[in-house]
This record gives structure tokens, sequence and C-alpha cells, in this order.
């Protein structure tokens, strides 16, 4: 039976990559690469020879009935991510839905388990062991209200989302106003940014701390952030 393998990539450094991984790329008859020419700099590196095909936000579903055909064909692909792991706030999710509404219990797919920049920023901050909501990429027009007053009124969950470098500084504020709406101002929250790569920093502050040390210096606005907002314990 054809294997369809969700594989983890490096979310910046490239040896943050299984030996698993590198056999099963190596194996399969395509991979599913977000954008091909990213993925070859991985591949390259580890002189994975195997042909790839683009699979992103755009692919409609007649990309994605292509790959099913040659599923059912026999052939076993891989779906891999720029970085991290595939499904995970990724187009990769619709993929492997339609692969199971098509083929049922034919459908063999495995997890080729690797990094995560949502597990990996929850490991370094050292919050205590409770409850937390993922909530993946902010929209950016509508449910944000509805995101931040959540995030404001909670008192014992966590919450953690990605943000780009554009939008971090407008994200802290409006972090902030709601946080002056229910005066939990002292919410501690936590920046990681360029994880695993050469400048990979996790600031710690609540709201106003973590815009002042932006404002001293812009660097620190650059490259992709997890945010995690810790609770508010009363």
């Amino acid at each position: 039976m054809s294997t369809l393998y969700v594989v983890g990539t490096p979310i910046g450094n490239l040896e943050d990559i299984t030996f698993r991984a590198v056999r099963i790329l190596g194996e399969v008859d395509l991979i599913l690469c977000e954008d091909t020419r990213t993925s070859r700099t991985l591949l390259n590196k580890y002189d994975i020879k195997t042909p790839t095909m683009s699979f992103h936000t755009h692919s409609g579903l007649a990309k994605i009935d292509k790959i099913i055909e040659m599923l059912k064909e026999g052939k076993n692909l891989a779906l891999i991510t720029d970085a991290g792991t595939p499904a995970i706030s990724d187009p990769g999710s619709l993929l492997v839905s339609k692969v199971r509404e098509e083929l049922g219990e034919d459908a063999e797919i495995k997890t080729i388990p690797g990094p995560s920049a949502l597990t990996a920023a929850l490991s370094i901050v050292g919050l205590p062991d409770h409850q937390f909501t993922f909530i993946g990429f902010l929209p950016h027009k509508k449910g944000r209200e509805t995101i931040f007053n959540k995030i404001a009124d909670a008192e014992k969950e966590s919450f953690v989302f990605y943000e780009s470098t554009h939008r971090i500084e407008k994200t802290l504020e409006s972090l902030k106003e709601h946080f002056e709406k229910v005066e939990t101002q002292n919410r501690r929250v936590y920046l990681a940014r360029e994880l695993t790569k050469m400048f990979e920093e996790c600031l710690v502050g609540n709201v106003e701390e973590l815009m002042q040390k932006i404002a001293e210096d812009s660097n620190k606005t650059r490259g992709e952030f997890v945010v995690i907002v810790g609770p508010n314990f009363k």
C-alpha cells in the first residue's frame, strides 16, 4: 500500500532533522514542498535527489486530486513545509483531510516527527504545567478583537500564536489595550523569535516592558515570532 509521510523539517538550523526523516525523504517517489526552492536548500545539504512538486496555500483541488491519484497508483509521497511540521497552521492539513476522505481505510498516512515552533517555544519559557490554547496565525481583521478579548479575560490558561515581523508591534499594542480594559497589565508575555537560528532570542516581560525593549532596539522586531501570553493567576 502506498504511504503519505508527513515529515517534520527544521524551523531554522538545518541540522535539526532526524535520521529517519532524511532516510524517508530519500526513499519516497516524490516530495511535496510548500516552496520547492526553499526545500532544495535542505535537500541538497543531505544529498537527497528525490523529485519535488509544489503544494501550498494556493494549490487548488486539481493538485490535490493529482496527489491522490499518485497514491492510488502506489507511489509513496512525503509532505514537507518550508519550516516545521506540516499541517500545523499549514495548508497540509487540507491535503491530509482530503486523502483520508477519498481513500478511507486505505489511507496510509504516517508521521515522521520533527521540529515545531509551537513546542520549541513552549519548552524554553518555563510555564507551569497547565492548559494552553494554540491559535496559530492571528487573523488580520475578522475575529481578531474576539481573540484578544478572550486572551485578556483568561485566568488559568495560556495562549500561543504566531506573528510576523511586520505585525508584532501592532499586536503588542492591541494586547496592551485589552489588558488595560480588564486591569491585567502585568500579564507575563514571551516573545520567542528566530528559533534555532543565529539570532534566536526569547524576550520576557509584561507588554509595556516588551514594547520598551523593542523601541530601544529595532532589531528585536526582526524574524518570525511565537508569542506566548501566560495565565492571569488572581
